[in-house]
C-alpha cells in the first residue's frame, strides 16, 4: 500500500549560487556532516547536493499526509549502501511523521531513486509499508540512482 509520494526536480545552478552566497552556512543547514563529506570526495560535489537537495524535498512531499509540520532539512539524510544504492535515513520530526503515516502493524519503507541531466537533478520517493512481522512479505522496494 503506497502512503505518499514525492518528486523534485532542482536546478544545479540554483545550488551552486547558494554555496556561493551563503557558503557554510547553507551548507550546514540542509546536508548533515556525511552527506557533506561523500559530496566533498566527488569530482562533481554540486551535482552530488543538488540530487539530496531535491531528494530531501520529494521526502518532505510524500510525508506531507501525516500532518506533522516542522521537517527538518538534517531530518531527512540519504545515505548510500555499499553498492551506491541511495536510501533515505529518517530522523526527528521527518520520523515522527512516517510513523504517523504508517497503519499499526506494518513498518513503513521509503524507495528513493535520483538521478540528473546536468544540471538538473531529479529525486521520486514513494513510501509504502511492508507487513508486519507476524504476516508474509511478497514484495519489497528498491532503490536506484544513476551514477556521477
Amino acid at each position: 500500500m503506497i502512503l505518499g509520494i514525492g518528486t523534485d526536480i532542482v536546478d544545479e545552478r540554483r545550488i551552486r549560487r547558494s554555496i556561493e552566497r551563503f557558503g557554510d552556512r547553507f551548507l550546514d543547514r540542509i546536508f548533515t556532516d556525511a552527506e557533506r563529506a561523500e559530496a566533498a570526495s566527488r569530482a562533481s560535489s554540486t551535482l552530488y547536493l543538488a540530487k539530496r537537495f531535491a531528494a530531501k524535498e520529494a521526502v518532505y512531499k510524500a510525508l506531507s499526509g501525516s500532518g506533522v509540520v516542522g521537517l527538518g532539512w538534517r531530518e531527512a539524510e540519504v545515505v548510500n549502501d555499499k553498492s551506491g544504492a541511495p536510501h533515505m535515513r529518517l530522523s526527528g520530526q521527518c520520523k515522527t511523521a512516517l510513523e504517523r503515516l504508517t497503519p499499526d502493524g506494518y513498518n513503513a519503507v521509503v524507495d528513493i531513486s535520483l538521478s540528473d541531466e546536468p544540471p538538473y537533478a531529479l529525486a521520486y520517493v514513494v513510501i509504502s509499508v511492508r507487513i508486519g512481522k507476524n504476516h508474509q512479505v511478497t514484495e519489497v522496494g528498491g532503490a536506484h540512482e544513476q551514477q556521477e
